[in-house]
């Protein structure tokens, strides 16, 4: 049952990136290092045989882990990825969190700006907040990156293609029938690499990843990458507990997203 699941998922989510590198003159993936833009870059190379054919960004405060830094560079260089990394500043926030908030998006419209990018393939799924729920696999950002979630226009692929705006940009989220449980089952499946916070050390893990500064680990004995799988099948922790709370309030997190948050 999980198996043809995840067939359907994984259809569906190449089917999505194709056409948006197909429909779109210059694409690019935003990845965080996190199991989700991963397995979206996974999901890329399959669908382009073993190779992801659009630059992927990560947005980097320079206060993420050591070890997300090195899996960075291990997996940049195993899977040959044309990686763009944008610095982005840690400074007091009006919205969110200083290191997470509003200046990573403000630093995101300088990276697409300066390489002209009008599709951005981003890995967020439904269940991970009540904000990304009213999201669909094609958001269009205008030329201020501002969602207008409460009018949004229906999914049609050639009109978002010909009606861009100058300087605007369309979101496109393969993922976002996924939940989290897919998304282990599917990095089980298919071996593909993670970041090693994910597992646990000393009774603790990170079950979902930021920067070292709005995230903290949860208790957990999952070594490995089924004992995920298992304990997901059973727990009643909120995936996100381990985040920064003032960004995960709904109401922060909308007014964030409509400001071009990812």
């Amino acid at each position: 049952m999980i198996q043809q699941n995840l067939k359907e998922l994984e259809e569906r989510s190449i089917y999505i990136i194709r056409e948006a590198n197909m429909k779109f003159k210059n694409v690019a993936a935003l990845w965080s290092m996190g199991k989700d833009s991963t397995t979206m870059l996974a999901l890329a190379r399959k669908a382009f045989l073993g190779k992801v054919p659009f630059p992927v960004i990560h947005i980097d405060n320079r206060i993420d882990f050591p070890e997300t830094y090195s899996f960075r560079e291990y997996l940049t260089k195993k899977w040959k990825l044309n990686l763009i990394v944008a610095y982005s500043e840690v400074k007091p926030d009006s919205i969110g969190s200083a290191c997470c908030g509003r200046n990573k998006p403000e630093t995101l419209k300088k990276i697409m700006k300066e390489h002209g990018f009008d599709a951005l393939i981003v890995s967020i799924r439904r269940d991970e907040h009540g904000i990304r729920s009213k999201e669909r696999y094609m958001s269009p950002r205008n030329q201020k990156f501002k969602w207008d979630y409460k009018n949004q226009p229906a999914e049609l692929w050639d009109d978002y293609a010909s009606k861009l705006d100058p300087g605007s940009h369309v979101r496109v989220h393969p993922l976002l029938d996924w939940n989290e449980i897919d998304v282990w089952s599917y990095i089980k499946q298919e071996k593909i690499p993670v970041n090693p916070l994910y597992f646990s050390r000393n009774g603790f893990r990170y079950r979902s990843l930021g920067c070292t500064h709005c995230t903290v680990p949860v208790k957990s004995n999952a070594k490995n990458v089924a004992d995920i799988v298992k304990e997901l099948e059973t727990t009643r922790i909120e995936e996100r507990s381990g985040r920064s709370m003032d960004k995960e309030n709904e109401y922060v997190m909308q007014r964030l997203r409509s400001l071009g948050y990812m």
